[in-house]
């Protein structure tokens, strides 16, 4: 429209410019025009240029209308002359297309067991879980993570919950139901072992494959500390309901989660990370019985920056102590694993477990055992693992069982934490 209007304005200077020409000299230029019919032009394109105007004039008047009032009816012609914005793909406007579409992921964990277990018997083949993942910024101040256990007898909420990011003095809060932060490994999914299954003492004081895992709320913060040195403090407060560990018999008996984590780096290429966890909870005895767990959690990695895709070595190990309240007399277990864990190439790995560890009901009852792992990961979406399990239960019981485990992933499926 502008283009049009600078056009007519264009050939009306044009005219009146040659019209003046020829009232100051007639002989300059030959076979000149009618003047009669310039003026009629110059006229003509007056009478343009004041429709247009008008039809300016209209348009944004239109467009001044075509935001409409809440809960008013828009006629068609507003809609259509309302200016079209440019699609966003980032800021404000990309976050909350993700909030729209999250992202999703499904883990499958396929497992085939050989050999004799008439402790923990399981069976020859089964999907053991499939997990779903959705996860997604919800806005500048929280995230949501959602993950749901799909099994062969039914469904598990394994994880929900929202984490606020932008609370003040650099706290980081999270509501919902989550996996407590109690040591190592009872942080970590299924598909991010190093292993087939769990250490003996996961079974024995921690609850196994479940662990200490609850609707509750959490909250946590980096502590200043030396240079070099991160540490970070979370405290958490759960229903009181984790598998054979905490049982709430009324809404009081609430369970207390506390971890204390320290990582530094020692050279470029070797890290360490430390940690300490307490736990405490009502058992399945009633509100007057107690169950306190202590624990101590160590990691070394190895990883060089010139060969990390080739060569890298992670040794763990996590103690644990249980005090469980019961009659006649309170019950007192120990238990660790220590593994072992080394990349032999860029897609395969060989690893070690040594399990020993008391049960927490039982007196002067011990179980222990080991195991041999090999992995190789054929890409980032698939792993093949096979791993040989010895374990001696109490009274002398021997289990020789050969695991094989294949997972695979579909989807983009967020970091776990480090």
């Amino acid at each position: 429209m502008r283009y049009v209007i600078r056009l007519a304005i264009a050939e009306v200077l044009f005219a009146t410019s040659l019209f003046a020409q020829e009232s100051t000299n007639p002989q300059a230029v030959p076979d000149q025009p009618d003047i009669s019919a310039l003026l009629q032009k110059i006229s003509d394109l007056e009478d343009r240029i004041i429709a247009m105007e008008g039809q300016m004039r209209q348009l944004k008047d239109q467009q001044a209308t075509a935001q409409p009032a809440p809960h008013s009816e828009v006629s068609a012609p507003a809609l259509v002359a309302a200016p079209q914005q440019p699609i966003a793909l980032g800021g404000a406007e990309g976050s909350a297309a993700k909030a729209l579409n999250p992202d999703i992921s499904v883990i499958g964990d396929f497992i085939g067991v050989a050999g004799h277990n008439p402790i923990q018997p399981s069976p020859s083949m089964q999907m053991h879980e499939s997990e779903i993942g959705l996860q997604a910024i919800l806005d500048p101040y929280a995230r949501g993570d959602f993950f749901l256990s799909f099994g062969e007898d039914g469904v598990n909420l394994e994880e929900g919950y929202i984490t606020f990011t932008s609370l003040p003095a650099g706290f980081v809060a999270r509501a919902g139901k989550m996996r407590s932060a109690f040591g190592k490994v009872n942080t970590l999914h299924n598909h991010i072992l190093s292993w087939v299954d769990r250490p003996l003492v996961t079974y024995n004081l921690v609850g196994g494959e479940d662990g200490i895992n609850d609707a509750g709320f959490s909250i946590q913060r980096i502590l200043p500390a030396p240079k070099g040195i991160f540490l970070e403090a979370t405290g958490q407060l759960f229903r009181g309901d984790s598998a054979d560990v905490f049982t709430a018999s009324s809404k009081s008996d609430l369970s207390q989660v506390i971890h204390l984590r320290g990582y530094k780096d020692i050279s470029e290429s070797t890290n360490l990370d430390l940690g300490v966890s307490y736990a405490r909870g009502h058992n399945d005895l009633g509100s007057n019985f107690l169950t306190q767990l202590y624990g101590i959690d160590a990691t070394m990695r190895w990883k060089p920056l010139r060969r990390s895709i080739y060569h890298s070595f992670v040794l763990r190990s996590e103690f644990f102590w249980s005090q469980r309240q019961q009659l006649p007399l309170e019950q007192r277990a120990f238990g660790f694993y220590t593994s072992a864990d080394y990349q032999l190439g860029r897609r395969w790995f060989l690893g070690g477990r040594f399990d020993r560890s008391d049960r927490n009901r039982l007196t002067n009852v011990t179980d222990q055992g080991g195991s041999l792992v090999v992995t190789y990961w054929p890409s980032e979406f698939s792993q093949v693992r096979g791993q040989y399990r010895f374990t001696r239960y109490a009274n002398n019981i021997d289990a020789h069982e050969l695991l094989m485990q294949v997972q695979f992933s579909l989807g983009a499926h967020g970091a776990h934490p480090f």
